[in-house]
């Protein structure tokens, strides 16, 4: 080869090599999101399109002007503090914890000046996430949307569609300990002032929520009660086809598993909750502090009846619960 030639192929060359070494100078640039998840993308599509659009309207669009990095526990929450450990690692800018409290509490460990932005369903003072709601004072913020505060109501509800209800049966998922214990307060609380029998069911896999429904069948209890668990959210095809395979009006807290033929549900809209996260997610970006952005709570709840899965248990939905549904699948 000519020196001519020799001198041509390495600027050829090092001008490709550097192309690479450019796109990702400019991708490490661009500010990255690190979204821890306790479950899978699988069941959250909405949620995240729902993030996504928050961060739009705060003027971020992924791919554009920020990245993300997802980290997915598929519902192994053990996996959480070194998936939060990793995104620490990895320098993110911003870190998202959703799919209950314990993510939020994984990063809340791993780092104490990343700012974190959690969903999460119990008093995220309590949990020691947050200062105050209106002051929260440190590197976290975020939704609270009430899964545990609304046991009661749901209940009520649940027990004035099935009046003759007496025997009730709480699914719970013992893997988030601090969800279960509140959802097993409450509803015992809600349960001795209606003199209602509850006996609670543990299912953490799918092998043990088919495992509840064949103890279900065999106790027959009157109604169901699922707590709010976002590993619930994922497998609700799975729990609503169950609960009408045993003739089960069962209640959940979400609007996604009436859609899947769940009897019905009352509780926040998650979408929207997750859509402030992206809003409060791209307030951080643009320079905001976690500890001076107060916790979002929601004021809107949403009751939502099947009336086909209502006609097939033989239920007759009362008009005034029709009158107050905020929406009634035909």
């Amino acid at each position: 080869m000519s020196d001519m030639k020799r001198r041509q192929f390495i600027m050829l060359f090092g001008s490709a090599a550097a192309w690479p070494l450019a796109a990702r100078a400019q991708q490490s640039a661009m500010p990255v999101i690190g979204f821890l998840g306790a479950v899978s993308p699988y069941g959250f599509t909405e949620r995240l399109r729902a993030f996504r659009q928050g961060l739009k309207d705060a003027g971020y669009a992924e791919g554009e002007n920020i990245a993300i990095e997802y980290r997915w526990a598929e519902s192994q929450l053990d996996r959480l503090p070194e998936l939060a450990a990793d995104l620490v690692r990895r320098r993110v800018t911003v870190i998202v914890a959703t799919g209950g409290a314990v993510p939020a509490i994984a990063a809340k460990a791993a780092t104490t000046t990343i700012p974190i932005v959690f969903t999460v369903p119990e008093d995220p003072v309590r949990l020691g996430l947050v200062a105050s709601l209106a002051r929260p004072g440190g590197n976290a913020t975020g939704i609270n949307f009430f899964a545990s505060e609304l046991v009661e109501k749901r209940l009520g509800l649940l027990r004035e569609l099935v009046p003759n209800a007496v025997r009730v049966a709480v699914l719970v998922n013992p893997a988030d300990a601090s969800n279960t214990e509140a959802t097993v307060k409450g509803v015992e609380t809600v349960a001795h002032a209606m003199a209602l029998q509850v006996q609670f069911f543990r299912a953490s896999t799918n092998g043990e929520i088919q495992a509840a429904f064949e103890r279900l069948a065999r106790e027959r209890p009157d109604v169901l009660f699922v707590g709010g668990d976002p590993f619930f959210l994922v497998r609700r095809v799975q729990l609503a086809t169950l609960a009408a395979l045993h003739r089960l009006p069962a209640a959940f807290s979400n609007r996604d598993h009436v859609e899947a033929g769940g009897l019905m549900s009352y509780g926040t809209n998650n979408n929207d909750a997750f859509r402030q996260a992206g809003i409060y997610t791209g307030r951080v970006l643009k320079g905001e502090k976690p500890a001076d952005l107060p916790v979002v709570q929601p004021t809107k709840f949403e009751l939502v009846i099947n009336l086909p899965t209502a006609i097939a248990f033989g239920l007759e939905v009362p008009a005034t619960l029709l009158a107050r549904a905020d929406e009634v699948i035909e």
